[in-house]
């Protein structure tokens, strides 16, 4: 069985660590992301969201593909996009991955890693949250925090 990590997703831009986490997990290594509504998006916070409410249009009354709209979800499945899913290793790999929304007490004085790599410090220009983007395509934060 391969490590248990805790990663601080706070900054952290999606791609670039969906990437490292998709390849992290099919080594073998358990994660716990934790603080997932901080995560980047790079781009122009109003044509992403335009975007987002868009592509969320897309199926309804339980037909068609599902869109999350809660930001541990989006996290998630951005993750699972970078992953062979569909075959043994990559579904083993995926339920590897725990995202969660703030710091779970469990892990509240656990060692958190960080990812300066992948760090929404390194961008030049603008971005949004992914807590802010759920929350503008319809997640309602009551009782989260």
């Amino acid at each position: 069985m391969g490590t248990r990590t805790v990663i601080d997703a706070d900054g952290l831009i999606l791609g670039r660590m969906a990437s490292i986490l998709a390849k992290r997990l099919l080594t073998g290594e358990t994660i716990e992301l934790v603080n997932a509504q901080n995560v980047v998006i790079s781009g122009s916070r109003n044509k992403l969201i335009d975007e987002w409410k868009e592509f969320i249009k897309v199926g309804g009354f339980g037909k068609g593909p599902i869109h999350h709209r809660r930001p541990h979800e989006i996290v998630r499945r951005t993750v699972r996009g970078m992953l062979p899913y569909r075959i043994p290793k990559g579904e083993a790999a995926y339920k590897r991955l725990h995202v969660h929304i703030g710091v779970p007490d469990e892990f509240e004085k656990a060692e958190k890693e960080k990812m300066p790599e992948c760090h929404s410090s390194n961008l030049n220009h603008r971005f949004v949250t992914v807590g802010e983007l759920a929350e503008s395509i319809g997640w309602n934060k009551m009782g989260v925090e």
